[in-house]
C-alpha cells in the first residue's frame, strides 16, 4: 500500500475519533448556550488535526522533533481558534438577548422595535419577521377593539328598540284586556304591525349570526341580474310610494350572475330601504348595473345628502345608523352589515361613496363563467 495512501488512513481514523467524541458532546450540551456549542466545535477541529497527527506519528512516520513542531503549532492554533469562537459566541448571545426583549414588547400589547446594534442575517431576518408580526397583531387588536365596540352599541341599539315597541304592546293589550279600547281593530292591527317589525328586527339578528359564524349556506344559480333588479324594485314600490319618493331602475344591463337567487334579493331589499328611508319626499333612488373589469357592478343612488367622510368606513359596521346630523331611521342598523356579509360570501365586496346630493352603495360580484 503506498505511503501516502496510509497516512491518510491514520489521519483519518484519528480524527474521526475525535469527531464522534464531539458530536456527542454538542449532543449533550445542545440546549446551552451558542458560545459553549461554538467552543465545542472550534475544540472538535483542532482535537481532530491533533489527534490525526498523533496517530500517523505512532505509525513511525513523524520523527520525535516533527511531532513537537506539529503539536505546538495546532496548540497556538487552538489558542487563537478558541478565543475567536468565545468572542463571536459571546457577540451572538448579546444581539440574541437585545432581540429577546424587544420582541418581549409587542408580546405584553406594545410594538416591536428592532435592536439598532449590528446582527447577523439571521437575526436580522427575525427582527424584520417579528416587526411584521407586530404589525398584524396591532392591526388585529384595532379590529378586535372596533368589533368590541361596535357588539356594545349594538346591545345598546337593540335593548332600546326592543323596549320601545314592547312597552306599547303591553300598554296595548292591556287596553284590549280591560274592555278600555275604543277601537279594537285598530289596536289589533297596531299590535300586527309592531310583532312584524319585531320578527324582522329578530330574523335580522339570526342573519347576522349565521354570517358571523361562518355557517351562510349559499345555494347559487345562474339567473339575469335585470330579474333581481325588477323583483326588488316590485317588492320597495309600496314603501317608496309613502315616503313619496321615485324608483329610478333604467340603467341595468341583463348580465348574468351566479348567486344565493334568495340572499341577493336580501341585500338589494336592504340597500333600497336603506336608501328610501334616507332621500327625502320628492327625491329619487335610482339603480344601475353593468359590466366592469372587476365582474358585475350594481349599485344603488339615493339623495341623503351625503354621509361625513369620517363615518363613510363605519357605514357596513353592526349597529351602524348615522352621525347625529343624520336622523337614524327604524332598525337596528343591521341591513348593511348583512349587505357587507351576504356579498363578501359571495366572494364580492361592497362599497360605498358620497355623490352629488347623495351617497352611491355598490356591489361588486364575479361575472357569471361563460359569459
Amino acid at each position: 500500500m503506498p505511503k501516502m495512501l496510509l497516512i491518510a488512513l491514520y489521519a483519518f481514523a484519528g480524527a474521526a475519533a475525535a469527531g464522534l467524541a464531539g458530536a456527542g458532546a454538542l449532543r449533550l450540551i445542545r440546549r446551552r448556550s451558542l458560545t459553549v456549542s461554538l467552543a465545542v466545535v472550534v475544540a472538535v477541529a483542532v482535537t481532530a488535526m491533533l489527534a490525526g497527527t498523533l496517530a500517523v506519528a505512532q505509525a513511525m512516520f513523524l520523527s520525535a522533533h516533527d511531532l513537537s513542531v506539529v503539536t505546538t503549532v495546532v496548540a497556538m492554533a487552538a489558542v487563537v481558534s478558541m478565543a475567536t469562537a468565545l468572542l463571536l459566541g459571546r457577540w451572538v448571545v448579546a444581539r440574541s438577548r437585545e432581540l429577546a426583549v424587544a420582541a418581549r414588547s409587542f408580546g405584553d400589547g406594545g410594538d416591536f422595535t428592532a435592536p439598532d446594534a449590528p446582527a447577523t442575517a439571521e437575526l436580522a431576518e427575525v427582527s424584520r419577521e417579528l416587526a411584521a408580526t407586530s404589525a398584524r397583531l396591532a392591526e388585529s387588536r384595532m379590529r378586535e377593539r372596533a368589533l368590541e365596540s361596535s357588539r356594545r352599541e349594538l346591545v345598546a341599539w337593540i335593548s332600546h328598540d326592543l323596549r320601545t315597541p314592547l312597552a306599547g304592546l303591553r300598554a296595548m293589550s292591556e287596553a284590549l284586556e280591560d274592555g278600555v279600547a275604543t277601537d279594537p281593530q285598530r289596536y289589533l292591527r297596531q299590535i300586527r304591525t309592531e310583532v312584524d317589525h319585531l320578527n324582522d328586527m329578530v330574523g335580522d339578528l339570526f342573519e347576522l349570526s349565521r354570517i358571523h359564524a361562518g355557517t351562510l349556506a349559499l345555494s347559487l344559480s345562474r339567473m339575469s341580474l335585470y330579474d333581481l333588479v325588477s323583483d326588488a324594485l316590485a317588492g320597495a314600490d309600496p314603501l317608496a310610494r309613502r315616503h313619496g319618493v321615485r324608483l329610478v331602475g333604467d340603467f341595468v344591463e341583463p348580465v348574468p350572475v351566479e348567486v344565493d337567487g334568495k340572499e341577493m334579493s336580501r341585500v338589494l331589499g336592504n340597500l333600497l330601504v336603506n336608501a328610501i328611508r334616507r332621500t327625502p319626499a320628492d327625491g329619487t333612488v335610482a339603480v344601475a348595473a353593468a359590466r366592469s373589469a372587476d365582474g358585475v357592478v350594481l349599485s344603488v343612488s339615493d339623495g341623503c345628502g351625503g354621509i361625513p367622510e369620517q363615518d363613510l368606513p363605519r357605514v357596513f359596521d353592526t349597529g351602524w345608523r348615522g352621525s347625529d346630523a343624520r336622523t337614524p331611521p327604524a332598525g337596528a342598523g343591521l341591513g348593511l352589515a348583512i349587505v357587507q356579509g351576504i356579498v363578501e360570501a359571495h366572494r364580492g365586496r361592497a362599497t360605498v361613496r358620497n355623490i352629488s346630493g347623495g351617497c352611491r352603495f355598490e356591489v361588486t360580484l364575479p361575472a357569471a363563467t361563460g359569459t
